[in-house]
């Protein structure tokens, strides 16, 4: 017998978000994990914020937000802020009720912007790291360095010399520019929508770009996030990134560090080895002069071992710009450009973990 299609509505609901959550849900691990990390970290939410005046976005469902908009691909707040309103995962991840007021997305961004000015970031990524190592994950001694591009909320229309005191007037909405046999460096040109992007190309046969380079120190043992960092895209940030990553993870303990060809330059494996760290980088056996990594290293089978889990870090990379929405950054500045990378890689380690079997406890 066929149903009848009565469209009827109740006038009053007795349910919660946590009934409609099934118990293997893969978010919940997640969320275990951030709700530990973000009740460490409230006696610092208590210093930024007063004591007097109107309540704002409590900074733990703000940055629970931030977390479902890299989780789940969403390309802007305001997209967040509607999914909000009518998905009830999310508001089971955020502790709102299911007919509790979602923020404005105004307000969020605003609120945002405020927590971007200090490195809470940093410290929500510390936290994490730390469940993972309580946990065993983490290894002490092998880790793996490397580095990629990441375009720029800039158009390449932008990028105009540094001596043009006024921007050509604009016939149309959007101007043709003809850029061919227009010499276009750093050094004599920037963006006049975000003067911190340089133009870069990591390879002969790709373009350049307006872009930044992020950077990522990975152990070895299970490809977790341990430093990341955002600098100007140049041809030695890599290489400068990584002796600044290794040296806040080496302390005084003996560690291997593995890389791709581009860290196998003699300054840098001496600067490595200066700070008791065995290089497992790449040979460059095609490089003038020739490999600065000799049988030292080369004859020790930890070296291929390294070499074999550094390409664990490109899952990573490719992760956080899939996933994370982070291959075209819509943020503008160093500042804010490096917060958005380093809150990435929490998200990327929250799911590693997540897939690991981790949960807070």
């Amino acid at each position: 017998m066929r149903g009848d299609d009565i469209k009827t509505e109740s006038m009053f609901y007795y349910l919660s978000p946590e009934s409609m959550i099934p118990q293997e849900h893969p978010i919940r691990p997640i969320r275990e994990m951030v709700d530990q990390a973000l009740a460490e970290l409230s006696p610092m939410f208590d210093k930024m914020y007063s004591r007097i005046g109107r309540p704002s976005v409590p900074p733990e469902k703000l940055l629970k937000g931030l977390l479902l908009q890299t989780l789940f691909s969403i390309r802007s707040v305001r997209q967040l802020m509607d999914q909000i309103r009518y998905n009830i995962l999310f508001k089971w991840f955020l502790g709102l009720a299911v007919d509790d007021k979602v923020w404005d997305h105004s307000t969020f961004s605003q609120n945002q912007d405020r927590l971007i000015d200090t490195d809470i970031a940093l410290k929500f990524l510390e936290r994490i790291q730390a469940q993972a190592e309580k946990a065993g994950l983490i290894s002490k001694e092998h880790f793996s360095v490397d580095g990629t591009l990441i375009e720029a909320w800039a158009s390449i229309k932008s990028f105009r010399p540094k001596t043009e005191t006024t921007p050509p007037p604009k016939d149309t909405r959007n101007d043709e520019v003809d850029f061919r046999g227009t010499k276009l460096k750093n050094d004599t040109h920037e963006s006049n929508t975000d003067p911190d992007c340089r133009i870069y190309k990591k390879s002969a046969g790709s373009a350049a770009k307006l872009c930044y380079m992020g950077h990522l120190l990975m152990e070895n043992r299970n490809g977790l996030i341990v430093a990341s960092s955002v600098t100007h895209a140049t041809g030695t940030a890599e290489r400068e990134a990584a002796e600044e990553m290794v040296e806040q993870v080496a302390g005084d303990r003996h560690i291997t560090v593995g890389g791709d060809k581009n860290y196998d330059t003699s300054d840098f494996v001496l600067s490595l080895r200066s700070m008791s760290v065995t290089p497992h980088v790449a040979a460059n056996t095609e490089r003038r002069g020739g490999s600065a990594i000799d049988g030292r290293t080369t004859r020790h089978s930890g070296y291929g071992i390294s070499l074999k889990f550094r390409k664990r870090i490109e899952e990573a990379f490719g992760w956080m710009k899939t996933v994370g929405n982070i291959r075209k950054i819509k943020y503008r500045g160093i500042p804010k450009v490096s917060w958005h990378f380093i809150f990435t890689a929490v998200a990327y380690n929250l799911v590693r973990m997540r897939n690991l079997g981790v949960a807070a406890t």
